[in-house]
């Protein structure tokens, strides 16, 4: 597996992430009510509303392993990165990294981007090519994921990377251990999904 991080100085923040442009998103009301199955099909909902790790559940989609491509690791300090207001609940200085999900095959499922106490990241993620739920499991940390906002919408830099068109679904959240926050994560889910979770069944009014 070749891991590459963004080399990065004192002076320069690092390139972008990849964040989604909306076409609609939906915030914690939304969330705790689900949506109407016309906007987006109940598999869909378990995978991008439910509080389970996403990486077992494309695992258990697949039935191929899910590994990790590492495509960034830059100390970003006490800059918000243009990441949603919840970085704040994340102390700094902080990390960021990028990772693609792909199944063993090389099938690119998933983006995400994850943000860390700089200070703590070694702790958490021994081993930076694991998923992070693989490494946190590991630890046998104990874990609430707090799904906060959810996107649909567009990214061309996406598009390239899972080489299909959008628009894409993603959402953002925060992970909590023994009540304090321990990352701010941000996934975009690849449309390939559809093979294993059906059409997403937007509604033409959401487009």
């Amino acid at each position: 597996m070749t891991i590459t991080f963004t080399p990065t100085n004192n002076l320069t923040l690092p390139a972008a992430w990849h964040r989604l442009t909306p076409i609609w998103q939906g915030g914690e009301e939304i969330i705790q009510k689900s949506l109407p199955h016309t906007q987006l099909a109940p598999a869909w909902q378990l995978m991008l509303l439910g509080d389970g790790s996403p990486t077992r559940h494309l695992e258990l989609l697949t039935g191929e392993p899910v590994e990790v491509d590492v495509i960034d690791m830059s100390l970003i300090g006490m800059d918000l990165d243009g990441a949603p207001d919840l970085i704040q609940a994340v102390p700094g200085p902080r990390l960021r990294r990028q990772v693609w999900l792909r199944t063993a095959s090389g099938q690119r499922l998933a983006y995400a981007t994850s943000w860390w106490e700089a200070s703590h990241v070694d702790e958490y993620l021994q081993n930076r090519s694991l998923p992070i739920w693989a490494s946190l499991a590991r630890l046998r940390t104990e874990l609430y994921r707090d799904v906060r906002g959810i996107y649909y919408g567009d990214s061309s830099a996406l598009e390239s990377g899972f080489d299909v068109t959008g628009p894409f679904w993603g959402r953002h959240y925060l992970f909590w251990h023994h009540g304090q926050p321990l990352t701010l994560i941000y996934e975009v889910f690849s449309p390939y999904l559809t093979k294993y979770l059906g059409a997403m069944q937007l509604d033409s009014k959401y487009q």
